[in-house]
């Protein structure tokens, strides 16, 4: 059973309006199933079999001159070359919807796009599967640990494997062939270390120094690895909300995994039930509904932008939501009872930001309150009406 993705009405939507689709994302989100299966009629080519990358590579025009139309193209960053003639060939042909790209190490693919297909190409971030694409299929787990414990990665839920395993083969694949080939990092154990400790960061203020420190290497290079998991999917950075109301901001972003699933293996964690005493369950959870909200916003191509609200003083909001005018402020706890002083730190915000929206607290319990001050979610509920 094929798991229909939200992404998948905006991706059929912009052939008619560009000659070229990118699908781009993290190793093993799903880029080659969903092109496969909504443009099903398409010739198919994967450019990390040898024999096809070498055709590409020699013969460029020979090669677009076979999948001239209608063609998904998989892999494409393996021969970055190719697009300068794509590009040549679709402003000749003048065909919409003409090639579907993916690829994963879309930092790549960017840096090319942005020379040669600026203004001729749609892309589209796949993430793993949403809460929401899960429940619609009828495959979300049980429980909320459950689900954060195991993630989203589509064969997990294509095949019937084991989790932990399963990620150890994926983190493996990922530091010998996608960073090896992207990448001049001498000491792949020393990065893979890296990996580990910023896992132990997320939901947390990044702090280069920190993770430098930890890992024995310079703070340019945790700069440098860090972006390598930003660009690569693995990890995204949630920037504060600034205002000029409030000088006193952090201006530090927060990281966070994009895959709790991901998250739980390299913390070390092999069962869903050593989750609630987890040290870290606060920021794993807290992980959890963010990377969800952010899935939503780009599954449903939203307009409105995710931030965090910080100051020097502690004063924190874990999302604030703009939405035109509408600032709505998020606060995410991990307990199943009701905090006692719910909305304080949201109401001291509030007046701080002077704008209106939303007061929400989010938590693991299944009550939900709608209060004077703001509204009392459980976390179920918040993923099934996060707009898309």
């Amino acid at each position: 059973m094929i798991i229909k993705r939200e992404i998948s009405k905006f991706i059929i939507k912009s052939t008619k309006s560009y000659p070229i689709i990118g699908i781009i994302g993290p190793r093993q989100s799903g880029k080659t199933t969903i092109a496969q299966s909504i443009f099903p009629k398409y010739k198919y080519i994967n450019l990390e079999i040898p024999e096809n990358r070498r055709f590409a590579e020699d013969d460029p025009q020979g090669f677009l001159a076979q999948y001239s139309k209608h063609v998904i193209i998989d892999e494409i960053q393996r021969v970055p070359s190719l697009f300068s003639y794509l590009q040549v060939k679709t402003d000749h042909d003048k065909i919409m919807g003409q090639y579907i790209l993916t690829g994963s190490q879309h930092f790549l693919m960017l840096g090319s796009i942005s020379q040669t297909l600026a203004g001729r190409i749609a892309l589209f971030n796949l993430y793993t599967f949403s809460y929401k694409e899960l429940k619609t299929a009828k495959k979300q787990c049980r429980t909320v640990n459950e689900q954060i414990w195991k993630g989203g990665y589509p064969r997990l839920y294509d095949q019937k494997l084991e989790v932990n395993q399963w990620f150890s083969n994926y983190v493996q694949t990922y530091l010998e062939r996608d960073i090896s080939l992207i990448s001049h990092i001498s000491n792949l154990r020393s990065f893979e270390n890296f990996l580990h400790l910023a896992a132990g960061r997320s939901g947390q203020l990044l702090s280069l120094s920190s993770l430098a420190s930890d890992v024995g290497v310079s703070h340019n290079t945790i700069k440098s690895w860090i972006e390598l998991l930003d660009i690569s999917g693995i990890i995204f950075l949630l920037k504060p909300y600034h205002s000029n109301i409030n000088k006193r901001i952090i201006k530090t972003p927060k990281l966070y995994f994009a895959d709790t699933g991901l998250l739980c293996y390299l913390l070390g964690i092999t069962s869903p039930n050593q989750l609630p005493t987890h040290p870290l369950y606060g920021s794993i959870f807290e992980s959890y509904i963010v990377s969800e909200n952010l899935k939503n916003n780009i599954n449903g191509q939203s307009i409105s932008k995710m931030y965090f609200w910080r100051n020097r003083e502690g004063l924190e909001a874990d999302l604030l939501i703009e939405n035109g005018q509408n600032f709505d402020l998020i606060e995410i706890k991990s307990s199943q009872t009701i905090p006692v002083e719910v909305f304080d730190n949201i109401l001291k915000i509030r007046l701080l930001i002077k704008k209106t929206g939303k007061n929400i607290l989010i938590y693991r319990g299944k009550e939900r309150q709608n209060r004077s001050n703001g509204l009392i979610i459980p976390w179920n509920d918040h993923l099934d009406e996060i707009p898309l």
